[in-house]
């Protein structure tokens, strides 16, 4: 069941603060727009806002209205920002891991508001404002406007931020959780200024030459096709990444190219990075991801998760082709 807990939120937000906002580690589309979006409508309400990620994000991200201004990594200004905030905004995450190194940071902040969509919240927070059937986190920071009555503050800015963080959350408005009422939002985004096509070309035709090689050779050599289990998996080891300089952002989506086979019903992507395998996993009908996603240290969404692995890219795929194995029946829907 969603919980608002907006009467002790609202009392927060109704007098100026000092107001952080944290998104977590590799910022998508829905966490980078969320945050802004919600920085140009608090700033209206006349508080100080900070808005602070953990690690960097992609350029097709940095033309958002009021990127600018926000402090990338855990070094100095960031952990600052978070510790001298009276109220502390934690957006597009439900678990202060999430925002390692800065998580330390966070658990000082008196007022910790949750802010997100995602299954199995941890108790890490004083206030929340969670809904895991809602599109997006933007959804929820327009439901929240909604709520309080200040859908008149809507802007092109605050629009703008928003329909981009639904757009990318829902694949262009296609997943299933993309409900009427997503639809009739979008509709005033709209009408407040955001411009689809722009969003859209700026988001997705905007590719440097070194990613559509990447993808090129994503699909042609590091794809693995299951088809007696109905999934497929594409694996990038460290030569790959250091081959192609792979930076954050360059593989989102990789992952989505495994459920556009035919047959296919889940799909998952890894790379060897960091001293971790991270893992993407998407699936189809009734077939969760999500039950793949915690047996790696993840979570997510039923159709849409993401874990980790802290054993070698060898074992971590033995594992993954182990999971599937056992669950052919479930795959064969």
């Amino acid at each position: 069941m969603p919980v608002y807990e907006l009467e002790a939120i609202s009392e927060l937000l109704d007098s100026p603060k000092k107001i952080s906002i944290v998104m977590h580690q590799r910022p998508d589309g829905d966490a980078i727009g969320s945050a802004l979006g919600l920085a140009h409508y608090l700033k209206q309400l006349g508080h100080e806002i900070r808005v602070v990620t953990p690690t960097d994000y992609p350029d097709n991200l940095k033309w958002l209205p009021g990127t600018e201004e926000v402090i990338i990594g855990p070094e100095g200004p960031a952990t600052k920002m978070i510790q001298s905030a009276d109220v502390l905004m934690c957006l597009d995450f439900n678990d202060l891991r999430r925002i390692e190194p800065l998580d330390d940071a966070a658990r000082q902040v008196p007022a910790r508001i949750m802010i997100d969509h995602h299954r199995d919240p941890k108790d890490d927070f004083t206030h929340t404002f969670w809904d895991d059937e809602a599109s997006s986190t933007a959804e929820m920071i327009y439901r929240l406007m909604d709520q309080r009555g200040e859908l008149s503050l809507l802007n092109q800015e605050i629009a703008t931020c928003l329909y981009t963080g639904t757009a990318t959350d829902t694949g262009s408005f296609r997943f299933p959780a993309t409900s009427s009422a997503v639809y009739r939002m979008a509709a005033d985004f709209l009408d407040a200024g955001a411009s689809p096509s722009k969003i859209h070309e700026a988001l997705y035709s905007n590719d440097p030459e070194k990613r559509l090689r990447l993808l090129g050779h994503a699909l042609a050599n590091r794809l693995v096709v299951l088809p007696e289990y109905h999934s497929a998996y594409i694996r990038l080891n460290k030569e790959d990444v250091e081959q192609f300089d792979i930076q954050s952002g360059d593989t989102e989506g990789l992952v989505n190219y495994c459920l556009s086979i035919k047959g296919i019903n889940f799909g998952a992507f890894m790379i060897d990075k960091d001293d971790m395998v991270k893992m993407s996993f998407r699936s189809k009908g009734d077939f969760s991801a999500q039950q793949v996603a915690l047996l790696f240290d993840g979570g997510g969404h039923f159709h849409a998760s993401g874990g980790r692995s802290k054993d070698s890219l060898v074992e971590t795929e033995r594992k993954l082709l182990e999971i599937i194995s056992s669950k052919k029946e479930e795959l064969n829907y």
